[in-house]
């Protein structure tokens, strides 16, 4: 049984983790969502307010551990959907170097909406607080997250799954 690796990118609010959990209960894989990670192990002690060297140490602690979870998922044969951000063009690089030297299958999923949408799910998350809230995300975080994501260029969505929502 063949296992594939599945990353969901693209900007804040596009839709990025309902599409995860919907994937996997139809493809019956396993989602690793960071955000929730993140609210699960650090939201309680989380200072009033963010300092990007405190939230950077813990992303990157989480990512460790969603990779070493879900290594052993994909051991099984069960396929795997990452939702761990990959803002920039070099985060989904590298991910796509880990996936060639383990001789992973892997598929990406490209996840985006229009910005006044992305900011509308963003704030109305913030007040519903439903299934997919996991930290909120300030009008500030979420223009921070504008500036560092990076568009993918054409060659990167090659073969690529592509979600627009409106």
């Amino acid at each position: 049984m063949s296992a594939t690796l599945h990353v969901i990118f693209g900007p804040s609010g596009a839709g990025k983790t309902t599409y995860a959990h919907a994937f996997a209960r139809r493809e019956k894989a396993v989602a690793f969502i960071l955000d929730e990670w993140m609210a699960r192990l650090f939201a309680p002690d989380m200072p009033e307010k963010i300092e990007y060297e405190w939230m950077v140490e813990r992303v990157g602690r989480c990512e460790a551990q969603i990779w070493s979870v879900a290594a052993g998922v994909l051991a099984t044969g069960t396929s795997v959907i990452l939702d761990i951000g990959l803002m920039r063009r070099a985060d989904r690089a590298r991910v796509r170097e880990i996936a060639e030297a383990t001789e992973l299958p892997l598929q990406f999923h490209y996840v985006t909406a229009p910005p006044e949408v992305r900011r509308a799910r963003v704030a109305e998350r913030n007040v519903v607080r439903g299934e997919n809230f996991a930290i909120e995300v300030t009008p500030e975080m979420f223009e921070f997250a504008e500036g560092v994501f990076e568009t993918p260029e054409p060659s990167e969505l090659e073969g690529a799954v592509i979600s627009e929502s409106a």
